[in-house]
């Protein structure tokens, strides 16, 4: 008997899961935790059923471990539309659904390659830098509050009281209290900055969800609360900052360990769409969506019990050979499946195109700006975090 063991809040998980999700596919692809009483599926199909049934596997419990195994977890109190499922979830989705269509999106690449050219331009001259503390930890955090409306000296602070709200120590599930504390100050800025936004209303989408009506149950009008707002912001604020911060430095990463890979984009810039695409499926910045099962069901001949926290582990997914073809090598011009990083189903993420265009730009700019580089792996650090995966510290060296 193969002894498996899935433990997301451990030293290895946070190095490198990749064998410990071979183990769950092969031999646990219906996983239990005694440890942390949770579920697990690591299967392609499987995730994407999974992903598919709401009904079965609901978001109203919460998303992250702290939240599913919480038995006192007010299921009413839902401040985001990440924590409703349909109907609510569609009305709500409609709402920001325009400012993320693909029109909007490639009308946003002007905004993305100037905010790129604020952080990249100071850097040409060092022979060396931090690709995340310098680059891909600030930038993103930019695009995404640009686009809410967000004043720029308050950027930063969202994405450190982001950062360090994510954050898990080592074989603990759970928000410690310096956690608690920078989510809650992040919920009382968007409190008190839409408060100030509601007398000076502008272009820009926090003013857009201030006026905008949403269908009740009834077949009522209602505008959104100040609540209701603040969780749309601190959902797309943190999102929209974390996705791309963790995609862009593991590209970094990968094509300096792939160097023919990153010859193929140097010579044909046409493959960095394609290169995204398997950046995002190698090392996915979020490796799973945590679940709450409301009804018993069956899995590779075992019973999933109902009232049990599940994790759909699309990072897992993304690496599974009953999908892909030799999926631990890194091909930039892969022809496969879409990965399904960004979720699947009717929780996909809203700001995947946006997610994406900023990282084709940034992969773009690094091969004009440092076609040869390396990064020393040695000192390359990764995060500790909820369901977010990827590098708080990448050394990047231009080669002359």
């Amino acid at each position: 008997m193969t002894t498996v063991e899935f433990d997301p809040f451990s030293e290895l998980y946070f190095n490198d899961p990749t064998e410990m999700y071979r183990s769950l596919r092969d031999h646990a692809p219906l996983y239990y935790s005694e440890r942390y009483d949770f579920y697990a599926l690591s299967r392609y199909d499987d995730v994407v059923q999974a992903s598919r049934d709401t009904k079965t596997f609901t978001s109203t419990h919460g998303l992250t471990y702290d939240n599913l195994s919480d038995p006192n977890f007010d299921v009413g109190a839902q401040l985001s539309m990440i924590m409703m499922d349909p109907p609510d979830h569609t009305r709500y989705r409609r709402l920001v659904a325009r400012a993320f269509s693909p029109r909007y999106i490639d009308e946003r690449e002007p905004l993305v390659r100037g905010l790129l050219a604020e952080y990249l331009d100071p850097l040409m001259d060092r022979p060396e830098f931090d690709l995340v503390e310098d680059f891909t930890g600030p930038f993103p955090v930019e695009v995404i509050c640009a686009i809410l409306g967000i004043p720029k000296a308050d950027r930063q602070a969202i994405r450190h009281n982001t950062d360090i709200s994510l954050t898990r120590e080592a074989g603990s599930g759970g928000m410690g209290q310096a956690q608690m504390d920078a989510a809650i100050a992040t919920g009382m800025y968007f409190y008190q900055f839409i408060a100030d936004k509601r007398n000076h209303l502008a272009d820009d989408m926090c003013s857009a969800l201030i006026t905008a009506e949403i269908e009740t149950e009834t077949g009522e009008r209602a505008t959104l609360s100040d609540v209701d707002i603040a969780g749309f912001l601190t959902l797309l604020a943190a999102a929209g900052s974390e996705t791309v911060t963790k995609a862009v430095a593991n590209a970094g990463v990968l094509f300096h360990r792939w160097p023919g890979e990153w010859a193929k984009i140097k010579a044909d810039p046409s493959k960095i769409p394609s290169a995204v695409e398997e950046v995002l499926r190698y090392w996915a910045p979020s490796q799973y969506q945590g679940r709450f099962s409301t009804q018993d069901t069956t899995w590779h001949g075992e019973t999933l019990p109902a009232g049990k926290p599940v994790f759909l582990i699309t990072g897992s997914a993304n690496r599974d050979p009953r999908e892909y073809q030799d999926p631990d090598l890194f091909i930039v011009d892969r022809v496969s499946k879409m990965p399904i990083t960004f979720g699947h189903g009717v929780h996909a993420c809203i700001g995947a195109a946006l997610a994406r265009l900023e990282i084709r730009t940034a992969v773009d700019e690094l091969r004009l700006r440092w076609p040869d580089y390396r990064v020393d792996e040695t000192r390359c650090r990764r995060v500790h975090m909820s369901n977010v995966a990827g590098y708080s510290s990448v050394p990047f060296h231009a080669v002359a």
